[in-house]
């Protein structure tokens, strides 16, 4: 560094971080330096995983995709929701295939009879990532997943097969997981926590699709529900995949019968089986001029 260079009033007085770090990495090795109070705290990686800085892993888990996600230049998100189950038209024969028992013969047969929405899924990322759409230079709609197989493969699987970058927000579980093939390594996330993940999910969001699912997919499409019936966020288009098998789980009009929900809130989301219907809900809603 020059003189010059070091007298401008613009120049940065203090080292960056990583700078400091590899001062610290050189330091001469003592029994003082050795020791892990010693080291720099960002770089303890015990030090981070006590339980006492779980507010800052909160921060940080908060941050990283936040700024990932800007820095690419991505606006929205289009979120599709779903089971990690339903098979592939490719995969059914294989999964009929396994199925032993009368009782895994019927369940394989369900699953089966819903792996149309893999492919509805697949056409609807493709839908959304050709129409392309881009506001104040920021990219809209952009196809985000949990990351996993089935329904959350054909998303990212659709929106790659046009040519387009598309998102996934995985989570740490205790088995083996890893994200899909089709996810953008530059945009592929992975969370330790659900309620930071489940956040990511709706901060950019502005269309969700939701397909036939366990626990997990009725966690989100029912905590998005519940955001927008309290007021909490702004309406967007929920559009809901597969009648026969939701109204088979879950009795919504019941719901409204007995009281505990206002006969207006069956219409926070669009009933949808084709990947046209659905973009059409979200085009509608937007007054885009694409797809």
């Amino acid at each position: 560094m020059s003189d010059t260079e070091d007298t401008k009033v613009t120049k940065r007085r203090f080292y960056k971080a990583e700078q400091e770090a590899s001062f610290a990495d050189a330091q001469e090795g003592t029994l003082q330096t050795q020791n892990p109070s010693y080291r720099l705290a960002f770089q303890d990686t015990e030090f981070l995983l006590r339980d006492e800085l779980r507010p800052v892993r909160f921060q940080l888990e908060l941050l990283k995709p936040e700024m990932l996600l800007e820095e690419a230049n991505i606006g929205s998100t289009l979120v599709m929701y779903g089971s990690a189950r339903i098979p592939s038209p490719e995969q059914s024969d294989a999964v009929l295939a396994r199925a032993t028992t009368d009782e895994e013969k019927k369940v394989a047969e369900r699953l089966v009879a819903k792996a149309k929405y893999y492919e509805v899924a697949r056409e609807l990322a493709q839908i959304a990532s050709k129409c392309a759409v881009v506001e104040k230079g920021m990219r809209q709609f952009v196809v985000c997943s949990g990351g996993g197989p089935s329904i959350m493969e054909a998303a990212n699987r659709g929106a790659r097969e046009v040519g387009a970058e598309t998102l996934a927000l995985n989570i740490v579980l205790p088995h083996e997981q890893a994200p899909n093939p089709y996810v953008t390594p530059r945009l592929s996330f992975q969370f330790h926590y659900f309620a930071l993940r489940k956040m990511h999910f709706l901060l950019r969001a502005r269309a969700v699709a939701v397909f036939p699912g366990g626990f997990g997919t009725f966690d989100e499409f029912f905590e998005l529900l519940t955001l927008i019936q309290t007021g909490k966020m702004k309406p967007m288009p929920i559009l809901l995949y597969g009648r026969e098998f939701w109204e088979r789980v879950v009795n919504f009009e019941a719901l409204a019968e007995e009281g505990v929900i206002n006969k207006s809130d069956l219409k926070l989301f669009h009933w949808c089986e084709t990947a046209e219907e659905g973009w059409k809900v979200v085009r509608d809603f937007y007054d885009l001029d694409c797809g």
